[in-house]
C-alpha cells in the first residue's frame, strides 16, 4: 500500500519502476475521499493538477531523463502558500477563493523537483493559534482521536501526513506551528534556521518570526524536502546567502555518541502534563545510554519569551494585515443601508465580515503596542526581551551542542476546551516560541505515546542558526532509540 510508505521508499519504488507516479498519486487521493470528511485536513484538492504533475514525472523518467530524488513524490502544501491554479485562503473568508497570480519560491521549487501538489491544507486563520480552531472553514482534527484538535497552525499539514493522506507535506512555524502539531499527531515537524528557506509569495504573519518547513513522518524524509526548498532566494531580502548544510547526510548518519546535550530547566514541572514528561525523561535515558552527554541548561530569559512573543507578534500582524483593504484583495462587503458608502466605511464592513475573532484581537492588541505613548513600555521592552533570550541561546551553545526539551507541555486537547480561555492555549507554545525569537531551528521528533492520555508526545531538539544538519542527526538517532507510534487507522 504505497499510502503508507515512508517518501524516501515511495522515491526509490518510483525510481526502479516498482509504481508509478500516477498509481501513487492516485492512491494518495484515493485516501483523502475515504478519511478527509472525517478530517477536515484539506481545503482544496487539485486531482487534475496532480495527476498531470505525476503523468509528466513518469514520462520524463520513462524517456530516461535523470530526475530529482522525490520527483513523483506527492505532497501537500499549507493554504498560507502561493499557488497558481490553486485558491490561497490563509483560513481566512477575507481571501475566500483567491487564486494567486504566482508561485511561492518554495512551491516553484517543488515544481521543479517534481512533487505532485495535492492541494492546500486546512489552518488557524492567518496562521494565528495553536489547536487550528480558528480556520473559517471549520477546524482540522486529529487522526488519532478526531474529537480532539491536532495543533496549529499547521494542523492542516500535520493532520494530512499522519492519516497517511500525504506522505510530506509543507507548514509555516511563527511560534511552534510546525512543531507543536507535528508532536500532537506523531510525526516530524521542522522549523529551519530562519532565512534559511524563502518566504517570498508566503502570506506573511509576523514577517521576523514566520519560517516555512517540512513535514513527514520520518527525519530522513523531513531531510530531503528541506533540501528541496531550501536555500538563497534574491526575492526574499532575509534569505541567507549560504550553503545549506547537508541535512540529509546527518539524517541517514543519525548518531549522538559523544554529542553534548543540554536539558533546559525551564521546560519541566508544573504545567507540565505527567505522561508527557515521563516520555521525555525515557528518551533522555535512551540519549544518553547511546552516548550523548546530557547537561543540565539554564535559560532564565526562555519564561519570558510567551510575554514578549505576544508582543512583537500581533504588532507584526497589525502591520501586515492592514494590506487587506477590500481595495486590492478578495472580499468587499458594502455597509448594509448605506448606497454610496466611503472607503474607510467598505474597509471597515469587510475587516468586520472577513476577519475571526482571534485575527481582530491580535490587531487590537497590536495597535495598541505599538501606539504613540505605549511602544517603549510594551515593543520597545518585548524586543529587549527578545535580546535577552538570544543571549541565552548563546551561553547554552557555548556548552552543548544541541538543546532538547519537550515540544508541549500537554498532548492534544479536545476541541473547544480551551476556546475561552486564549492565555491557556498561547502557554501551549511556551517550548517553541524562544527558537523563533532567536532564528535558531527546531525540530520535533514522536517520543512515544503518553500513558495517561494514550495520544502522541513529541521531543524537540534546537541547535543553532546554520546548523540544522545537528537536528538532523540528533533526530535521527533519538527516531531509531524510540521508534514513532503507528497509526493504525483513523480514530472516529
Amino acid at each position: 500500500m504505497t499510502t503508507r510508505l515512508h517518501a524516501s521508499d515511495l522515491a526509490a519504488q518510483l525510481a526502479d519502476g516498482s509504481v508509478t507516479s500516477v498509481e501513487a498519486t492516485q492512491a494518495q487521493l484515493d485516501r483523502i475521499a475515504m478519511v478527509d470528511g472525517d478530517l477536515n485536513a484539506f481545503l482544496h484538492v487539485d486531482a487534475e493538477g496532480a495527476l498531470a504533475a505525476a503523468a509528466d514525472v513518469d514520462a520524463r523518467r520513462a524517456a530516461g531523463e535523470t530526475l530529482p530524488t522525490l520527483a513523483g513524490v506527492p505532497i501537500a502544501v499549507k493554504d498560507l502558500i502561493n499557488t497558481t491554479g490553486q485558491p490561497t485562503t490563509a483560513g481566512s473568508k477575507i481571501l475566500e477563493g483567491w487564486i494567486p497570480p504566482y508561485d511561492a519560491t518554495v512551491v516553484a521549487r517543488l515544481r521543479a523537483a517534481g512533487l505532485p501538489i495535492l492541494g492546500k491544507t486546512n489552518l488557524d486563520e492567518f496562521a494565528m493559534g495553536s489547536s487550528n480552531e480558528h480556520s473559517a472553514y471549520g477546524p482540522a482534527r486529529n487522526p488519532w482521536d478526531t474529537g480532539r484538535i491536532p495543533g496549529g497552525s499547521s494542523g492542516g499539514s500535520a493532520a494530512a501526513v499522519a492519516a497517511y493522506e500525504a506522505p510530506l507535506a509543507l507548514g509555516t512555524d511563527t511560534g511552534g506551528s510546525i512543531r507543536q502539531p507535528g508532536a500532537m499527531t506523531g510525526i516530524v515537524g521542522v522549523k529551519p534556521t530562519y532565512g534559511g528557506v524563502s518566504r517570498y509569495g508566503v502570506i506573511a504573519m509576523a514577517s521576523s518570526l514566520d519560517q516555512v518547513g517540512p513535514m513527514a513522518r520520518s527525519v530522513l524524509d523531513a531531510a530531503l524536502l528541506h533540501e528541496v526548498i531550501a536555500g538563497h532566494d534574491p526575492r526574499d531580502s532575509t534569505s541567507i546567502d549560504a550553503p545549506v548544510p547537508s541535512v540529509v547526510e546527518a539524517a541517514r548518519r543519525g548518531d549522538v555518541a559523544g554529542l553534548r546535550i543540554g536539558i533546559v530547566r525551564e521546560f519541566g514541572g508544573e504545567g507540565f502534563q505527567p505522561g508527557v514528561q515521563r516520555r521525555f525523561d525515557e528518551a533522555v535515558a535512551k540519549l544518553a545510554e547511546a552516548g550523548a552527554e546530557i547537561v543540565d541548561v539554564s535559560c532564565p530569559s526562555f519564561q519570558h519569551g510567551i510575554a514578549a512573543y505576544y508582543l512583537v507578534m500581533p504588532s507584526e500582524v497589525s502591520s501586515n494585515l492592514a494590506r487587506f483593504d477590500a481595495m486590492r484583495y478578495g472580499l468587499r462587503v458594502t455597509p448594509e443601508g448605506n448606497p454610496s458608502p466611503s472607503a474607510e466605511q467598505v474597509m471597515a464592513a469587510t475587516r468586520d465580515a472577513g476577519f475571526g475573532d482571534e485575527v481582530k484581537r491580535r490587531i487590537i492588541l497590536g495597535t495598541y503596542a505599538l501606539s504613540s505613548g505605549y511602544y517603549d513600555a510594551y515593543y520597545g521592552s518585548a524586543q529587549k526581551v527578545r535580546t535577552l533570550i538570544a543571549q541565552d541561546f548563546s551561553a547554552a551553545f557555548g556548552q552543548v551542542d544541541v538543546l532538547f526539551s519537550p515540544t508541549a507541555p500537554t498532548t492534544a486537547w479536545r476541541l473547544g476546551e480551551k476556546s475561552d480561555d486564549p492565555l491557556a492555549m498561547y502557554l501551549e507554545d511556551v517550548c517553541t516560541i524562544p527558537a523563533n525569537l532567536a532564528g535558531v531551528p527546531g525540530i520535533s521528533v514522536p517520543i512515544g505515546l503518553a500513558d495517561d492520555s494514550g495520544l502522541p508526545v513529541g521531543g524537540q531538539f534546537l541547535a543553532p542558526a546554520q546548523a540544522d544538519d545537528r537536528l538532523y542527526n540528533a533526530g535521527a538517532a533519538l527516531e531509531r532509540l524510540v521508534p514513532a507510534p503507528v497509526l493504525e487507522e483513523v480514530a472516529r
